[in-house]
């Protein structure tokens, strides 16, 4: 059986960022080194000489060497608001800066469907052009008027979600302070004093808004510093929770697929789900990407995002609403709790774990007890897990896409079994997969791997 992808490889590759200065940390393996000579692009980790790492504060997840953004990077705050639960009215924002700001529908992405379950919580989620953090607390109160309980949301509103997390201790105690004494908004006032930003219009855009920057993507890539709720990480436990089965994620993430995750509250560690899966497709080789959308983190979404998520066609987001399950036509992949699944046809065969996807897990999981091995031996030698996980997906996607360069740029350009197999496929079980990666990527090759349903 032949197939081929008759679509063309796009000649002018999109830039790619520039290390900026900075220490690095040495990657358990070596990645793939992008070509022309430029140092390791992108994928969490600017790979210099070799020097001692610094040690980590074990509740932020860093970046091991900063890419630098220009004025992205700016710790920019937009917006700041008091979201509270009314009995008789429901969400509403009961304060906010600047008061002539849009925050419509805030009101229910910061108080996630559900909360009045739960005692806290905090919310990453997308407002419009701007990114929103959010932390929620429940308080019991003696009132028959609030039924018995206060609810209040705090957050904010930036360009970049990159930053938000500076900002985590801060919220939580505002909204702890927003229930004990409502009303009083002074200490938030002077925070948006400080810290807001100013949104110039660049020349030709008048008094439209900012650019969003999606992070990461496969034109710029950038490891966001990202505050984490346990000592483990959260890609360490994205691990754990998922398994072998982060496997088939980085399949449906390499292709741009549109995956939706829904758990109930808390949906603060879930949002953290989206951000790992968007971890999962980064290339750093340049001349990969033209055809495809970047792969945008939603975070957490509800049935007010609706319109929105209908003329998507990549993104990763979190639910607590059962009723996006119904529908189908917002997604192409389906993650509850820990199964994953899709309606399409087309894409059932990417749900079956293979050999070659047991032997990636193996290495893996291989890896990260080395590390863990090492930071007990050498008290000296601290890398971080995240590190890790990111480079490892980073050095399989170079390997696969370096490879299927070479191969189209070849005079017969005929991917062949062996090809499969040296980018660590499966070439009878990820069949599928890479005809589907040829097609989204526009990569011209012939695929020369017999179809086993075929005689």
């Amino acid at each position: 059986m032949i197939a081929r992808a008759f679509v063309k490889t796009r000649g002018d590759a999109a830039p790619l960022l520039r290390c900026a200065e900075g220490p690095a940390v040495s990657p358990p393996r070596a990645p793939v080194p992008q070509a022309g000579g430029r140092g390791w692009g992108g994928g969490g980790g600017c790979w210099a000489a070799p020097e001692p790492p610094r040690r980590r504060e074990p509740e932020e997840l860093r970046q091991p060497g900063r890419l630098e953004l220009g004025d992205v990077e700016e710790d920019q705050v937009v917006a700041v608001f008091v979201v509270t639960f009314d009995p008789r009215s429901g969400n509403m924002v009961e304060w906010c800066l600047p008061q002539d700001i849009d925050l419509e529908g805030v009101e229910f992405k910061s108080m996630a469907s559900g909360s009045h379950k739960i005692q806290s919580d905090f919310i990453y989620f997308r407002k419009g052009p701007f990114f929103g953090l959010a932390c929620f607390a429940n308080m019991p109160v003696e009132s028959e008027l609030e039924r018995g309980a206060r609810m209040k949301s705090v957050g904010i509103l930036s360009p970049s979600y990159t930053l938000l997390y500076r900002h985590m201790h801060f919220l939580e105690n505002q909204v702890r302070h927003q229930l004990e004494t409502p009303g009083h908004y002074s200490h938030l006032a002077a925070f948006y004093e400080d810290k807001k930003g100013v949104l110039h219009a660049g020349p030709g855009r008048g008094g439209s808004l900012p650019p969003v920057y999606w992070l990461p993507s496969i034109h710029r890539y950038m490891y966001p510093e990202m505050k984490i709720t346990h000592p483990a990480g959260c890609m360490s436990q994205f691990i754990k929770f998922f398994g072998e089965q982060i496997l088939i994620l980085w399949k449906f993430a390499l292709l741009r697929k549109r995956i939706l995750i829904f758990s109930p509250p808390p949906v603060g560690v879930v949002c953290y789900r989206v951000y790992c899966c968007c971890c999962l497709a980064n290339v750093s080789l340049p001349g990969i990407g033209g055809t495809v959308p970047e792969s945008k983190p939603f975070f957490y979404v509800n049935v007010a995002d609706i319109e929105t998520l209908e003329v998507e066609v990549s993104y990763v987001a979190c639910t607590t609403e059962k009723i996006f399950e119904e529908k189908r036509e917002l997604y192409d992949v389906y993650v509850d709790n820990q199964n994953v699944k899709t309606h399409h046809d087309h894409l059932q065969p990417l749900l079956k774990i293979n050999s070659a996807d047991r032997e990636k897990y193996r290495r893996l999981n291989e890896q990260r007890q080395m590390l863990l091995y090492s930071q007990e031996v050498e008290e000296d030698y601290n890398p971080c897990e995240e590190d890790l996980f990111v480079l490892f997906f980073l050095e399989q996607n170079n390997r696969i896409f370096q490879t299927l360069l070479e191969v189209s740029a070849s005079q017969d350009k005929t991917l062949t079994a062996e090809h499969a197999r040296g980018m660590g496929l499966d070439p009878q079980g990820d069949r599928s997969f890479l005809m589907d990666l040829l097609e989204a990527y526009g990569i011209d090759v012939m695929l020369v791997i017999d179809n086993p349903c075929c005689p």
